[in-house]
């Protein structure tokens, strides 16, 4: 299965930031729609970074109070580590959990059509367990 499979029912913007936008405006819209993390994007829709809850905890400890006045390109995890939508679901797994990272831009054309977090590739990954435990339960009771 690959991630343009697991996005194909997903719905809704994408909630990005701009490098120049300031650390206290994104975290505010982190906290506005209770994500972790956002793509930060040029404006032809480029992938600049991913600026996370990770990268404002180094950010504080760093800065103290003055990290709310940095610009998010002072304080985001650049370059983005990405996928393409043909990725399989389970490498995609691999290459973040080898990387630490949580979410992983999806780029087609040199724009981002989707943002993936590791809980959308848990929750395929259960899911197909859990159709496979089902599948062999019917089985032994056809048996």
């Amino acid at each position: 299965m690959t991630i343009a499979r697991i996005m194909e029912n997903r719905s809704g913007e994408i909630i990005s930031a701009r490098s120049d936008e300031s650390v206290r405006a994104v975290v505010a819209r982190l906290a506005e729609h209770r994500i972790g993390a956002v793509p930060v994007l040029d404006d032809e829709g480029a992938v600049l970074g991913i600026f996370s809850e990770r990268d404002l905890v180094y950010c504080i400890a760093a800065k103290g109070d003055a990290a709310f006045d940095l610009r998010v390109a002072e304080a985001m995890t650049a370059p983005a580590v990405s996928a393409t939508s043909d990725t399989g679901a389970l490498a995609a797994l691999s290459l973040m959990s080898k990387r630490r990272i949580r979410h992983l831009p999806v780029i087609e054309g040199g724009s981002m059509v989707a943002f993936v977090s590791i809980g959308d590739l848990v929750k395929y990954r259960i899911d197909k367990i859990e159709a496979e435990a089902e599948g062999m339960r019917q089985y032994i009771q056809a048996v």
